[in-house]
């Protein structure tokens, strides 16, 4: 279950097991004789309910962590790493052009030889 909100809902003779849940709650709703097994509802998730003669064995414990809202770690350090690949052509081209060019002249020009005059727009006079 990923983001579920139960409202007024009965649950009788139910059974959840390895439930993960980020955004589930439980509102107004009533739980008869269930049995909840390895998951992470906790007090806090139901609000407002009644629970009834149902059992918890195995709550997970700890915190758990939850990306998957779109954010999944993997995907972001994954696109991040695509950008930086992006970009690799680029500088190790331009690393070889200021070895072979120079600093100076990849800048500004070669500095020994004088820039022509300026011209009008388009090159006119």
């Amino acid at each position: 279950m990923k983001s579920v909100t139960f409202e007024d809902s009965l649950f009788e003779e139910c059974y959840f097991e390895d439930i993960t849940s980020s955004n589930t709650f439980f509102k107004n709703c009533t739980f008869i004789s269930t049995v909840f097994y390895n998951t992470d509802l906790f007090e806090y998730k139901f609000i407002n309910s009644r629970v009834v003669n149902s059992t918890f064995l195995h709550n997970k414990e700890g915190c758990q962590l939850d990306f998957s809202d779109d954010n999944n770690a993997y995907m972001i350090y994954f696109v991040s790493f695509l950008g930086t690949l992006a970009v690799l052509p680029g500088n190790i081209v331009s690393a070889l052009l200021m070895d072979k060019i120079g600093r100076l002249r990849m800048l500004g020009g070669h500095p020994q030889s004088p820039s022509p005059p300026p011209q009008g727009f388009f090159g006119g006079p």
